[in-house]
């Protein structure tokens, strides 16, 4: 393969445990720990603090979170831990690649916000949209770099197996591209 550009498959879980056993799941598959990405609400990062988030200081907590205690469990492993105020959607959790990928295209300020910079990481639109709308109603998107086409495939089979939804792919340049343009065409038509 030629091409040494990475290809990210993401998925959407609604439990914090889904994308937890998801995180695990690809570690225990081989795919190195620092090409798995999440992104979660912070509210659903800092259950596991109990009444410690209450006490703590604000400007402590936007600083830029660099130990695992925010997440913790499986995802407290991720690299680039930090957080991320997303206009429109709020205070997120972000670990891995997709940290610096949304910090690098400069999300607070994105024009098209948090889709425009899903648009921009190589997420179809179609996809880019739909992840937005799911984080707004407390989805946690989770990505893995693959750089073959059977570690795509693993990944997406370990994705859905541990019950991520709208799996997807960027810069893809296979069939699934075409057959995703297909289904997309005969599901909402082309006129």
């Amino acid at each position: 393969m030629s091409e040494n550009k990475k290809v990210a498959v993401f998925g959407i879980y609604s439990t914090r445990t889904g994308v937890e056993n998801a995180a695990s799941a690809l570690a225990s598959g081989g795919f190195p720990v620092a090409d798995i990405s999440v992104l979660l609400p912070e509210s659903l990062g800092a259950k596991d603090m109990g009444t410690e988030k209450a006490t703590k200081a604000p400007e402590g907590a936007a600083a830029g979170v660099t130990t695992g205690g925010i997440i913790g469990g499986a995802l407290g492993v991720l690299a680039g831990v930090g957080l991320l105020a997303i206009p429109g959607l709020g205070p997120f959790i972000a670990a891995g690649p997709i940290m610096a990928g949304l910090a690098g295209l400069g999300v607070g300020g994105a024009v098209g916000g948090f889709t425009g910079a899903l648009i921009g990481m190589g997420i179809p639109e179609f996809e880019a949209k739909r992840y937005e709308g799911r984080l707004k109603k407390g989805g946690i998107l989770l990505s893995v770099h693959c750089d073959t086409s059977d570690e795509i495939k693993r990944a997406k089979q370990l994705i859905e197996a541990t019950g991520g939804e709208d799996v997807s792919s960027t810069g893809e340049a296979s069939s699934d591209v075409k057959e995703a343009d297909v289904a997309r065409t005969a599901k909402f038509g082309s006129n």
